[in-house]
């Protein structure tokens, strides 16, 4: 169980969070949410970017008692029946509205829990007791636009609201392996390795403009909606955080499930 409210800078995360189905199995991936969590102090409340709301403008729930949302397709039926009954928090919602100006940022009342969101929050945060806020990612920005966007969120960690980014680093569904040992494609590892060797020594502008990477980026990130959500993790980190790697391995070939913790020191 996370621990009890406890004063300090609040961590920040990008979560690899893979496919729907990780959340039906006891496996590596939900062990280490499940670890992540339990690692953490218990934050007053979760602001979650996910891949998975990738809108036209920007926008953040501010409904009490949002919905979880099952958007995927026709996977196996027990998905369908699992919740993730959080509360939200529109005072958290109305606090990054502000923070965010003067981009507009609408209050949404019809978005709810995207599996980029409940299905990490499931094994982190089981007791879903803890209020929860997703901020949607939008499509006309670039990576560098995202990334000055989310530097304003950086005084929400001094309020004691963990900020999660859910993503994956790798994320190509059209090379996908359906087998549990599928190897890993090189241009995935490398991609992956060039990646993680920068964010270790903070050099945040080979990450921002990931095209640096070559042929290998561009089969690791088609598109950028996967993507997108390490910005917000780098954006609102600090320069004296730790930073540890978490869950550094590859789901059918290429959707990569590296994690990043940001630490106060």
């Amino acid at each position: 169980m996370a621990l009890e409210n406890a004063p300090g800078r609040m961590p920040v995360l990008f979560i690899g969070h893979g496919s729907p189905t990780t959340i039906l199995t006891d496996n590596d991936a939900t062990r280490g949410w499940a670890r992540i969590g339990a690692s953490l102090p218990r934050p007053k409340s979760i602001l979650v970017i996910s891949a998975h709301w990738y809108t036209r403008g920007t926008a953040v729930t501010a409904m009490a008692a949002p919905r979880t949302i099952h958007d995927f397709g026709p996977l196996a039926p027990e998905l369908f029946e699992m919740a993730y009954p959080a509360p939200g928090d529109p005072q958290l919602a109305a606090r990054v509205q502000t923070l965010l100006e003067p981009t507009r940022v609408t209050l949404d009342d019809s978005w709810g829990f995207d599996h980029g969101c409940w299905t990490v929050l499931k094994k982190a945060f089981p007791e879903a007791d803890i209020p929860v806020v997703q901020l949607s990612l939008d499509h006309a920005l670039s990576g560098q636009e995202h990334y000055a966007l989310s530097q304003k969120l950086r005084p929400l960690r001094d309020e004691h609201v963990l900020i999660i980014a859910s993503g994956n680093i790798v994320h190509n569904m059209s090379t996908l392996i359906w087998r549990d040992d599928a190897p890993t494609y090189p241009w995935g590892e490398k991609f992956r390795d060039h990646l993680v060797g920068h964010i270790r020594d903070r050099n945040f502008d080979p990450v921002i403009d990931y095209q640096q990477g070559g042929q290998d980026a561009l089969h690791s990130v088609p598109a950028p909606d996967h993507y997108f959500p390490l910005m917000y993790a780098l954006g609102a980190s600090s320069d004296d955080d730790t930073i540890s790697v978490e869950n550094d391995f590859f789901q059918l070939g290429s959707i990569g499930m590296t994690s990043f913790v940001f630490s106060a020191a």
